[in-house]
């Protein structure tokens, strides 16, 4: 039987490349774009890969639209094995210059989004009497860093959703996992982040930190490595029964995630410091 996946945020980085795999794996993959014009163009790419891949018009901030691409699956396909929790994006600001729009919005996509996906194909695997959901979090879901609060927090929390939905599910034969990449080379600089205009003005007073710190980031981003392991990573979580609850993947989260464990919360502050020179 050709097990049914459903990603969010498919149409672009680490998304369409863990879309891309598992379709060329052999699994039936609805992949969510937020418009017809990009669910267009990755149907062309995986064609032009002669790969099967099914897009769904999905906007993880509208419940009607969700409920809509679930019920379109179900009835195409009779099920839905797996749902990778994809869609997100960053905010770079300051907590002082955070708007409440900035923050409403990147709860709303990266958390918010997770609750009503997982609502919405939960009743279904529950009559399956099996299923996985696969959160794509971050290795900031597990520590923090300057500029980047309010996107910690929404990872913190997806972590948060994973580890208590574990228990809620259980029982039904569902699994939830989370994959935690570093950083790795996509289109998160040009399209998954977005800054608070007066964190990055000339007369901010914290200037020194965002001239010190966000090149850092964007580097460490643009000559990432390929998101292909991000891909193969949420594969193996798939396809193990017995895969970590979280799993990093890449060199930061591999790195830091350990560290934070095994470190006492000042200690780690300190090394974490003295590694981005702060």
């Amino acid at each position: 039987m050709n097990k049914v996946i459903v990603i969010t945020g498919a149409t672009s980085g680490m998304g369409k490349e863990t879309a891309l795999l598992l379709a060329k794996s052999g699994y039936t993959v609805y992949a969510g774009a937020r418009s017809p014009e990009s669910a267009a163009e990755l149907e062309h790419q995986a064609q032009s890969q002669g790969l099967t891949l099914k897009s769904v018009i999905l906007d993880v901030c509208d419940t009607d639209s969700i409920s809509k691409a679930i019920a379109s699956v179900e009835q195409q396909s009779g099920r839905v094995d797996c749902l990778i929790n994809n869609a997100g994006f960053g905010l770079v600001s300051t907590v002082e210059d955070g708007t409440d729009e900035e923050f409403t919005r990147q709860f709303d996509v990266n958390v918010f989004g997770v609750f009503r996906m997982c609502r919405a194909v939960l009743p279904i695997m529950r009559k399956q009497k099996s299923g996985v959901i696969i959160n794509v979090s971050s290795f900031l879901g597990k520590m923090g860093l300057p500029l980047l609060a309010h996107y910690n927090a929404s990872k913190y929390a997806v972590e948060g959703i994973t580890e208590s939905l574990r228990y809620e599910v259980a029982p039904f034969g569902i699994r939830v996992n989370s994959v935690l990449p570093g950083l790795f080379k996509t289109n998160f600089v040009n399209k998954g982040l977005v800054a608070n205009t007066k964190t990055t003005a000339e007369d901010s007073p914290y200037k020194a930190l965002v001239s010190h710190f966000v090149p850092i980031v964007a580097k460490k981003i643009n000559e990432g490595p390929s998101p292909v392991a991000i891909a193969d990573a949420v594969k193996a979580v798939l396809e193990n029964d017995n895969a970590p609850i979280a799993t990093p993947v890449g060199v930061e989260a591999e790195t830091f995630v350990p560290m934070a464990k095994e470190m006492v919360a000042e200690e780690f502050e300190q090394a974490i410091k003295t590694t981005f020179g702060f």
